[in-house]
């Protein structure tokens, strides 16, 4: 391997290789996968010197450590977090050079969930599908980061950017969703859609990069028969047996059984990739004709 690589010193609670993600494969049964907090993937690439479709590593809540081969500009975003170079502080949201043998370690999220680290060059792994993402839920993509593994970084594609300030909305303090009804909203009945467009729902533990999940008061059913798999989009609102929406992140399953209330557009779906337990939720539904 040439010196364009990196080496893991602290892999942290999960770390995984992601960029665009690789779109267009549901009828497959593959997921997009991708980076969960697409704004802050494409900032630090741009901080970096990438082109905003490179391969970063995405932290979860207590950073991670990497040992440069040779010397390098990397660039921390997202959920900020402390960040130095062989123990001297370095700055989040700004490109950092980074020696040839030193340690950059992005320590835990200060708020928010999930930072992103962008090298220059990108993260070189090999692509499957035309991307380089981690997707943990069919296992495509490279494995989670661990300690002691070393990955490739692709050439250098120009000079680091600048930013006088980056643009950051601070600690999700509430989490507000818009969403569009249906398309099985008719499975509800009308006590259980005002539940979602009331309730007070909150983002629990048990979240992931495939789901998040809430905790609340559970949604009526209209009906209480099954639904055959149909196909789930990103950003779908599932409801399974227990009443408690699921929100659909980006490594979700391409078909599912259980209805499909609502389903929040994309681009409303960032800052559910920083919004730690807890958080409380809010449901905004858009009119429909004849609700």
């Amino acid at each position: 391997m040439t010196d364009r690589a990196f080496s893991v010193v602290r892999a942290g609670a999960l770390t995984t290789v992601q960029d665009l993600g690789r779109p267009g494969h549901a009828h497959l049964g593959v997921p997009r996968a991708g980076a969960l907090d697409e704004p802050a993937h494409r900032l630090a690439n741009r901080l970096a010197g990438n082109p905003e479709g490179a391969a970063t590593l995405e932290a979860t809540l207590t950073g991670c450590a990497l040992r440069v081969r040779s010397a390098t500009t990397v660039a921390v975003t997202g959920a900020p977090c402390p960040v130095t170079v062989d123990g001297a502080p370095a700055p989040w949201g700004a490109p950092v050079h980074v020696p040839a043998g030193a340690v950059l370690d992005a320590g835990p999220a200060t708020h928010g969930l999930r930072s992103y680290l962008a090298l220059a060059g990108g993260i070189d792994t090999e692509p499957v599908l035309g991307s380089r993402a981690a997707d943990l839920l069919s296992g495509l993509g490279p494995d989670p980061l661990t300690d002691g593994a070393v990955l490739p970084l692709g050439p250098v594609h120009g000079p680091a950017g600048a930013a006088d300030a980056v643009p950051h909305p601070g600690p999700v303090a509430e989490l507000v969703l818009p969403f569009l009804p249906g398309p099985r909203d008719d499975w509800f009945s009308d006590h259980g859609l005002r539940t979602l467009a009331t309730g007070r729902f909150r983002v629990s533990p048990a979240s992931n990069r495939i789901g998040l999940r809430t905790e609340g008061p559970p949604l009526e059913r209209a009906l209480s028969g099954e639904l055959p798999s149909e196909g789930m989009p990103l950003g779908a609102l599932q409801v399974p047996p227990n009443g408690l929406p699921v929100l659909f992140l980006h490594d979700h399953p391409t078909t599912g059984g259980y209805p499909v209330i609502g389903v929040v557009p994309e681009r409303h779906l960032a800052p559910a990739a920083q919004a730690v337990p807890g958080t409380p939720v809010r449901f905004l539904p858009a009119g429909r004709a004849g609700r």
